[in-house]
């Protein structure tokens, strides 16, 4: 079920229909959604990381490393379709395909559905390009297109580490170079932020490319350059597209745009917009390859919308779904009396250096499963904006009660981001306070503290 299932720090991801397949990184496996069963499975890997090289297991039972980006390919069977999926796998150094269906690839003998095995890369982190493709050396290559027509018929390759651009050969694998680095392949310093031609055209850990199949050109996410960068595959051109170079967040044309390390891209379908997953300013920005000017991507957040489980909205009645991981806290029983105005005290800490994600709504609803009568007139849910002031919740207990015992329940969200801004997270914690309803009215109650540790 969507609302159950999980992912740990997801990089790639590539669609055919009503499929996304997900290069579920850190928990080094491919994942399927199937957006009409609703419905999330495990296709490769086995949830540990692997140190196999050479891989040929069938998918479920392949351990793999840290798979970073996937695209959809075509095998050598004679009815073309999407019946390979690319693997980046940055943890090997090397690139992999899953068999969707029964088919060929290069140099290899039939493969049957449902295998995971290696294409290119020994595995050394190097590079080495080689016309034997288990020569040829990758360096965390990190993101993938695939340009499948005449005459490029290639894999393009995000070679993080090595900061180059790399093509595979769909045709007999062979690793060619295309732009960036330098010629020594044990040398993975040779990066910089330079336009030019071939190994002269520096690059500084890119993340994504994407393949322009109308104009023939590939873009680069030049990630640590904080620039979109544009190559001629023909030429072994490579220019400043949009970008200034500095870490920052401006909309406007491409020469005045900025981004602070993107790390993906995807060209829309009419060929006129490039999707830009600019990360560290947490936005989606549209680039506009005519009027060549940038825009945030509006996120509408519609009345049916479902965000990790939903999000806090006035009509909302009931709470969201909550993650299994989240932590269950039972609190000792507090004694109240009708008419009563209970105070619960939010008190949650964050990882070191970790803070909120701008935006995101993280928030707290209350619940009383069984005993509804509690919520009435309550206010039911609410937002928690900053973690250095957070809410206080009003429990207003009725003044006729249907039962002298209930309980209550603060369910809180909290979506937030680690000190480096490498990982982003959203987490829940549960509170359950029992309350004792009594007719007398006791001393002032003490409000009560909701403290979690993340």
């Amino acid at each position: 079920m969507f609302s159950e299932s999980s992912f740990n720090s997801p990089q790639g991801v590539a669609i055919a229909d009503n499929v996304i397949y997900v290069a579920d990184t850190e928990n080094h496996l491919i994942r399927k959604i199937d957006l009409e069963a609703e419905k999330v499975t495990t296709v490769a890997g086995v949830g540990i990381q692997g140190t196999d090289t050479e891989g040929g297991e069938e998918g479920d039972k392949q351990p793999i490393s840290s798979p970073w980006d996937v695209a959809l390919g075509t095998s050598g069977s004679e009815v073309q379709r999407n019946d390979i999926l690319w693997i980046a796998m940055a943890g090997t150094h090397q690139i992999w395909a899953l068999l969707l269906d029964s088919g060929t690839l290069p140099k290899k003998s039939d493969l049957k559905k449902g295998t995971c095995i290696r294409f290119a890369g020994s595995g050394n982190e190097e590079n080495r390009n080689n016309a034997y493709p288990h020569k040829a050396g990758f360096a965390q290559p990190s993101g993938l297109a695939l340009a499948s027509e005449e005459p490029w018929s290639c894999l393009f390759v995000a070679d993080s580490e090595s900061s180059t651009v790399r093509t595979v050969s769909l045709r007999d694998g062979a690793v060619k170079h295309l732009v960036g680095g330098e010629r020594d392949p044990m040398n993975l310093f040779a990066f910089g932020d330079v336009d030019g031609a071939g190994i002269n055209a520096k690059l500084q850990h890119p993340l994504g490319v994407a393949w322009d199949e109308e104009r023939q050109v590939l873009y680069v996410a030049d990630s640590y350059n904080h620039k979109i960068k544009v190559v001629d595959p023909k030429t072994k051109g490579c220019t400043t597209l949009a970008g200034t170079g500095d870490a920052s967040d401006a909309s406007s044309s491409f020469a005045e745009s900025a981004f602070n390390e993107p790390g993906g891209l995807c060209i829309g379908e009419s060929g006129r917009l490039l999707y830009v997953a600019d990360t560290n300013n947490h936005q989606i920005k549209v680039m506009d390859l005519e009027a060549r000017t940038v825009s945030v991507l509006p996120v509408c957040k519609s009345d049916s919308a479902v965000v990790d489980g939903s999000f806090p909205r006035e009509k909302q009645k009931t709470v969201p779904k909550v993650p299994k991981s989240a932590a269950h806290i039972g609190l000792p029983p507090v004694t109240v009396h009708p008419g009563q105005a209970l105070q619960l005290r939010l008190k949650l800490q964050l990882p070191p250096g970790a803070k909120l994600t701008e935006g995101a709504p993280s928030c707290w609803f209350l619940e009383a499963e069984g005993n509804e009568w509690l919520l009435q007139e309550q206010t039911p849910s609410g937002d928690i904006e900053n973690i250095s002031n957070q809410p206080a919740i009003s429990l207003q207990i009725p003044t006729h009660c249907l039962s002298l015992e209930a309980v209550v329940s603060v369910v809180v969200f909290l979506y937030y981001c680690s000190a480096d801004s490498s990982a982003c997270m959203m987490k829940g914690v549960v509170f359950r306070q029992p309350l004792q309803i009594t007719s007398t009215q006791p001393a002032c109650a003490a409000p009560v503290e909701l403290a979690y540790a993340f």
